[in-house]
């Protein structure tokens, strides 16, 4: 890779690129409060509803990467985050008709629009900070980013559901209980109405940081058209002939799916349990608090004393460890262990992404876009989970179990073998830069 910028320009851009993680972590954790909100705002009749939540908002990074990263060719990085900011913006405005008139299909759209904003903000950042400095110590970044994004993601759910539900278990049976159409109706829609005002924050905020970073010094870099790790005497013509690349993309589909599990449907699993709203709609931010510490620990370790990929092999072996004794114990302790479940994820997405980029060179962007495709692995995941649990017969623990664990064997498998497939075996580099 071809860096244009000196060490201060780095340190610069790292802070910029860390305060917009912050920001889309924040916007992206409030859906595990979504999914319990809207099912009782909106009424909706099962879980598998509710997780149209998540289906709606990952979805769109599915349709909306590719495109992403021919938008960024046109507007450099810079511009194509601020874009991707305001787009967000956008989404998160579409939230006040939508309560207004309590519509689900609305929120979808909102949370879609939302999505797509974010699915060209990713498709910027990640290979940014990945390329900003030495592709070894990739991860180590990256896992920097994600303190920003999970501490965003610890505080969003708190924030949001003190504020959108309040004495929940309450309101639930209030309007379970309620007799009168009228009054019910007038129950849901003070109900509805609370998450208007954070999400006119949260879109003032977001047209303010677009503003800002597009006024800003951030600095640009181009990938060279440089030799890239090719062993083949014919130079590639297209992302798709990288194998560890498209790997990656599965890796990365199968990791956001369990990610979205451990965060989002920790609360579902709750409430399954017996649970009520007024602790469940809290679990979110365990699991988070775990990714933090995991996060703090890549810093620590990546690249001196682990590489990414041992990283990530150790990561899947503990995420295979904690589901299997999430479907072993019940209550309190199978709730710590999908917490625990963020621990091991933590180091997941800052070790898939530059292993799955390495070696591109010109075609690090599109191949970043289809690895940005692979977040639609949190719109698939939580689906298939309730859908076996609530229409195909199969127990909360089994859905839970058969949705994970093929999950981290296959990111076991990447990190042992699937990362090298179609490149020159090299030993693990271990450098000390940032």
């Amino acid at each position: 890779m071809q860096q244009q910028t000196g060490r201060k320009d780095n340190l610069y851009a790292i802070f910029i690129i860390g305060m917009l993680f912050f920001v889309f972590g924040f916007v992206t954790w409030l859906n595990g409060t979504l999914i319990p909100f809207l099912k009782l705002a909106c009424q909706l009749e099962t879980d598998i509803e509710a997780f149209f939540v998540t289906s709606a908002f990952y979805m769109a990074y599915f349709f909306l990467a590719i495109p992403s990263s021919y938008i960024l060719k046109k507007t450099g990085f810079k511009n194509g985050m601020a874009l991707g900011l305001s787009v967000m913006a956008v989404g998160s405005l579409i939230f006040i008709p939508a309560a207004n008139a309590r519509s689900f299909y609305l929120f979808l759209i909102g949370l879609f629009v939302q999505g797509a904003g974010l699915a060209l903000l990713q498709t910027a950042v990640n290979p940014y900070i990945s390329i900003i400095g030495p592709i070894e110590s990739a991860a180590k970044r990256i896992s920097i980013m994600g303190i920003c994004n999970k501490v965003a993601g610890i505080l969003s759910p708190i924030i949001l559901g003190a504020l959108v539900l309040k004495n929940a278990t309450a309101i639930e049976t209030q309007i379970g209980t309620a007799t009168d159409p009228t009054q019910k109706t007038a129950l849901l829609d003070e109900l509805a109405s609370r998450v208007i005002t954070p999400y006119i924050i949260i879109a003032v905020v977001l047209v303010l940081v677009a503003f800002l970073l597009s006024k800003s010094k951030l600095p640009d870099i181009e990938q060279a058209d440089e030799p890239t790790d090719d062993t083949t005497v014919v130079a590639k013509t297209s992302a798709l002939q990288y194998p560890h690349l498209l790997l990656g993309v599965l890796c990365l589909f199968l990791y956001v799916g369990a990610e979205v599990m451990a965060g989002d449907a920790i609360g579902i699993y709750g409430k399954s349990l017996g649970m009520k709203l007024d602790q469940t709609k809290y679990f979110t931010t365990f699991t988070l608090v775990a990714m933090l510490i995991g996060y703090i620990v890549g810093i620590f370790t990546i690249p001196k004393i682990i590489s990414q990929q041992k990283a990530l092999s150790i990561s899947a072996i503990l995420g295979l460890i904690f589901t299997v004794g999430v479907y072993l114990s019940t209550g309190y302790m199978a709730i710590t262990f999908i917490a625990l479940l963020g621990l091991a994820n933590a180091l997941m997405w800052p070790a898939i992404f530059p292993l799955a980029i390495a070696g591109l060179g010109r075609f690090t962007k599109i191949g970043s876009a289809f690895l940005i495709m692979g977040i639609a692995g949190g719109a698939i995941l939580p689906l298939l989970y309730s859908t076996l649990k609530d229409k195909a017969g199969v127990s909360n623990e089994a859905s839970f179990l058969v949705c994970m664990l093929p999950c981290y064997m296959y990111i076991l498998y990447y990190s042992v073998k699937g990362y090298m497939v179609g490149k020159k075996a090299q030993p693990a580099i271990r450098v000390a830069s940032a």
